[in-house]
């Protein structure tokens, strides 16, 4: 019994990270992937109705979340990117730390395969591809990614998860 409590500490323990980290890596192949048949079959601008609150559209950012900084001159293409893999070094390294908090880790996961896959955007493209349009009254949400969508479940489970830590103690 004891020795099955041992393996299993040794596997979400110091080697754990690495299983968070094929998460991302996951997330980030989906991502890129999403992004190259966006790139392939739409030229900037095109849409595809698919239902009456949903459009596949491509759509290049220029900027951070809900284009901010969009009209900047340039420079925020290299200061978010900067951003991105400051972010990335040190979810790293909190995924190194923390292994075995499972919903921190998968929160931490999701923010890197995310931020990553922006970060590639902006090297490759100058720009981030978003694609995803979802409307509702003739008013548009701005378009995002499945990047996008993995920050943002990786930034709700890590409130979840200071909640439920605070509530612990």
């Amino acid at each position: 019994m004891a020795r099955g409590k041992q393996t299993f500490s040794k596997s979400s323990g110091k080697s754990g990270w690495v299983q968070w980290l094929g998460l991302a890596l996951i997330l980030l192949l989906i991502d890129q992937f999403t992004k190259v048949l966006i790139v392939g079959n739409y030229r900037l601008g095109d849409s595809t109705f698919v239902t009456s609150f949903f459009n596949v559209v491509r759509v290049h950012n220029t900027g951070a979340a809900f284009s901010f900084l969009a009209d900047a001159g340039g420079w925020q293409r290299w200061f978010f990117t900067g951003i991105g893999c400051v972010a990335a070094a040190v979810i790293i390294w909190m995924l190194r730390a923390h292994p075995g908090q499972k919903l921190f880790s998968f929160a931490m996961a999701c923010i890197l395969g995310g931020a990553i896959g922006n970060v590639i955007d902006r090297l490759m493209y100058g720009y981030v591809v978003d694609f995803l349009d979802f409307h509702w009254n003739g008013m548009h949400f701005p378009a995002f990614n499945v990047a996008d969508c993995a920050i943002s479940v990786g930034a709700i489970c890590l409130i979840l998860d200071e909640l439920l830590r605070v509530r612990k103690t």
